[in-house]
């Protein structure tokens, strides 16, 4: 088994990215575009057992090996650890497809409106638990990559060019003259 330290970062940051993908597609009450629908979210909860299965995965590929390098219990102890937020967020949207579907099967009852209203509040709530622990789960796996690997100079090259990093230029005094504005060509099509 080739495990070095900067092919078990970029597994670990494989695994981040696959669960801020999954964030990326929780449904959003009262977006047309995301709203929660049953489909959609049994299939969301499939998929987060399919990263649960991966997350096993590289916990077993690394424990089966004999020749563990030092890095290693790091690495299995953060896909481990990741199992836990991943699996709440199944939880969570579990919730959500029941809710649904008590919404789907309630449509027609006029006197369950409080029942339905109560059903919204819970699938909001359960999104938004879903989001926080695939969050965490991400933020983590992140955070032990960087750790093994830290990011290149060329990354911190970047992100110091970045605006959002860089300084901002103060404003000339209020005596000085504003620089006059370069000469322009307009050109039309």
């Amino acid at each position: 088994m080739n495990s070095t330290p900067v092919s078990n970062a970029l597994a670990l940051r494989a695994t981040a990215s696959a669960f801020d993908a999954q964030r990326g597609k929780l449904p959003v009450p009262g977006d047309p575009h995301r709203s929660p629908d049953s489909v959609a979210v049994a299939r969301q909860i499939s998929e987060l057992g399919e990263l649960i299965t991966g997350l096993g995965d590289e916990v077993l590929f690394r424990a089966a090996d004999q020749d563990r390098e030092v890095h290693t219990a790091r690495v299995v102890t953060s896909f481990s650890a990741a199992v836990g937020p991943v699996g709440e967020a199944a939880s969570a949207l579990g919730a959500v497809a029941h809710q649904l579907f008590f919404l789907e099967q309630t449509e027609h009852l006029r006197d369950a409106r409080d029942a339905r209203e109560a059903a919204t509040r819970v699938i909001d709530d359960a999104l938004g638990m879903a989001d926080t622990a695939l969050r965490e789960a991400a933020d983590s796996l992140h955070a032990a990559s960087a750790a093994l690997s830290p990011p290149s100079l060329r990354f911190h090259a970047a992100r110091s060019r970045s605006t959002t990093a860089a300084p901002v230029a103060a404003p000339p005094p209020a005596g000085a003259p504003a620089a006059a504005a370069p000469d322009r060509i307009a050109r039309s099509r």
